[in-house]
């Protein structure tokens, strides 16, 4: 008579965990993002340079981007999307976590998809409408990427890195409508091969694993034939993207270069897929490196292309980590009871 032992699956200690993203953090400042402010010492003049309204324009393009962003979040969230307010301050929320915390993507969805079902949204709502968020959003930067990189290559030549994140973004692409189709159109095979893993982990319910799919499925059929909400969907990713892109452009030309915007788009997709890799949170030296070697290649000079992207990356990265604990400390002090609306205004009721 045979006994099987059970596996035991490695789980790294929690204190471990903690010791490796601040190492990684202390790496990345000390190696990645204070020689970039070294080597910007020699153009620091410059900063007396700056007209106050540029500034002012740069900052009003990223509120602008935040602006875009809840109403995407809105969108994937139809019918049960709480306010604009409220979700505004739950956005800037995930996004103060997802500057400090490496992965932080994860962390962020958790906290989002917590505040939004004490707001009243659907369990099968809130999961379904995150990850189309967050996974549609990338789809969108690369079609930006890719559509910007067409143009750029016969005008500027070829970059082994452009090649990269070209690849990465159509394994994106295949994994995403692949997923879509698998669940919407190949239900009956994804649930047979889900319930069949789901026999093998005691902690999920065979049952409770089909139901949840066939809601999800529910939910990606009603957006697919919803065309309104998964065009204005799409519109509002896009526009998250170009605005944040914009308030780049802007500091760039506030430092004496007026880039392409065709250039620009490339530098900010390129670094943007590359902070896709969670080493850092929210891409920390990733996006900086990336952006002034590419902004570099196109012309501009390397001096204005470091302030330039330090300035950029002060307003699209620290200043909302403040702000986002304002917004979660605003949100844990007083919350009561709230009424759901639809992206468009239209007032509807959780139950519904």
């Amino acid at each position: 008579m045979s006994s099987e032992v059970p596996k035991k699956h490695f789980v790294m200690p929690r204190e471990i965990r903690i010791i490796l993203s601040v190492g990684c953090l202390v790496f990345v400042f000390e190696y990645l993002v204070l020689p970039q402010f070294a080597s910007a010492r020699p153009a620091i003049h410059l900063l007396a340079e700056l007209n106050p309204f540029i500034v002012v324009f740069a900052i009003l393009c990223e509120a602008a981007a935040i602006f875009a962003y809840v109403e995407l979040t809105r969108t994937v969230l139809y019918p049960y999307a709480p306010s604009r307010y409220n979700t505004l301050r739950v956005d800037l929320a995930g996004l103060a976590i997802g500057h400090v915390v490496p992965g932080g993507t994860a962390p962020a969805g958790a906290l989002s998809y917590r505040i939004f079902n004490e707001l009243g949204v659907p369990k099968e709502t809130n999961v379904f409408g995150l990850a189309a968020q967050g996974a549609g959003s990338a789809v969108v930067l690369n079609l930006i990427f890719w559509f910007a990189l067409v143009i750029s290559i016969p005008l500027n030549g070829f970059n082994p890195a452009y090649g990269f994140a070209a690849l990465a973004g159509v394994f994106l692409l295949l994994a995403f409508f692949g997923t879509i189709l698998l669940i919407t159109r190949g239900q009956r095979h994804a649930d047979r091969w889900l319930r069949a893993g789901a026999r093998h982990i005691p902690v999920l319910n065979p049952d409770k694993v089909t139901d949840a799919l066939k809601k999800v499925a529910e939910r990606i059929t009603l957006l697919i034939n919803n065309r309104r909400t998964l065009w204005w969907a799409f519109a509002w990713a896009g526009l998250n993207w170009v605005l944040d892109a914009a308030c780049l452009w802007v500091f760039v030309w506030s430092f004496g270069t007026v880039i392409s915007p065709i250039d620009l788009l490339v530098a900010y997709g390129l670094a943007n897929i590359f902070a896709a890799i969670p080493i850092t949170p929210g891409g920390l030296g990733i996006i900086e490196g990336v952006l002034i070697a590419t902004l570099a290649g196109f012309g501009v000079p390397r001096s204005g292309a470091i302030l330039a992207v330090l300035a950029y990356r002060l307003v699209n990265f620290w200043i909302p980590i403040p702000v986002g604990g304002a917004a979660y400390a605003s949100l844990q002090w007083r919350r009561g009871p709230l009424k759901a609306e639809g992206p468009y205004g239209t007032a509807t009721s959780p139950d519904a």
